[in-house]
């Protein structure tokens, strides 16, 4: 399988690629919709939900990357990390909705190497690391520009809290829905990945150490952290956008 994306030079065909989450933290804000509007592209909007624009980092560790028709006992492995923001934007057909990523980060030399050159998603070089227990799962992220940590309990019990959201089959569903990325290339336009699963499944990871230099650069008080999920052993699959860009 192949799908293609838009590059100054052309049409480049582009493999899909499939990969295991062996675990995945979406660590969710709500944040102020005036705020965040000055961080995005002038043709996306952020979504709102009740009343707040929702953005987060995604805390990725993928074994088995590979080209999607490869046996997943082949493949690389990856820890990577990627700030972003749900979004709207208008088509010919309506309004879309996915997520604009301003940042992404990894630890993987190879990812750096072919993100934004051969695959969608430039990204920055990070010391990217997990530590995971049957109960407790740790995460940093050591960049010369970024630093996150990320510490929280997890397993059967832990409750879900939002203000966001009434339950967590409601924030599943959300973010579930936006399977398209968008993010800067090199020359500044936007470039798309999708990812899909046909195994999603999502559980509360309960915080209790917090810290993102993203959103501490943010004005006082217009970033607020409000839920945590965790996903873990998800099979998926990555490719690059076919649809138009929006505008960067």
């Amino acid at each position: 399988m192949t799908t293609q994306t838009s590059t100054e030079g052309g049409t480049t065909p582009v493999p899909a690629m499939a990969a295991t989450i062996a675990h995945r933290v979406l660590v969710n804000y709500r944040v102020d919709p005036d705020v965040t509007r000055s961080l995005l592209p002038r043709s996306l909007r952020p979504q709102l939900v009740a009343g707040s624009a929702v953005a987060g980092v995604c805390l990725i560790h993928l074994t088995a990357v590979r080209p999607a028709w490869f046996a997943p006992a082949v493949g690389h492995r990856s820890r990577n990390a990627a700030h972003r923001i749900a979004v709207e934007w208008d088509t010919a057909d309506g309004p879309r909705t996915g997520v604009y990523i301003p940042r992404r980060h990894s630890s993987s030399r190879l990812v750096r190497l072919v993100g934004g050159r051969v695959f969608p998603g430039t990204h920055s070089p990070a010391e990217v690391t997990f530590d995971a227990t049957r109960d407790d799962l740790a995460v940093r992220v050591d960049a010369s520009d970024l630093r996150v940590r990320v510490a929280g309990r997890r397993g059967p019990g832990i409750p879900f809290h939002s203000r966001l959201f009434e339950s967590i089959e409601d924030s599943s569903a959300f973010f579930q829905k936006d399977a398209v990325g968008w993010s800067p290339t090199r020359s500044g336009m936007l470039e798309g990945l999708r990812l899909d699963t046909d195994a999603w499944r999502v559980e509360p990871l309960a915080v209790i150490d917090l810290s993102s230099t993203f959103f501490k650069t943010l004005p006082a008080g217009a970033a607020e952290f409000d839920h945590a999920l965790l996903m873990r052993d998800v099979p998926t699959r990555w490719s690059s956008v076919s649809e138009p860009a929006p505008a960067a």
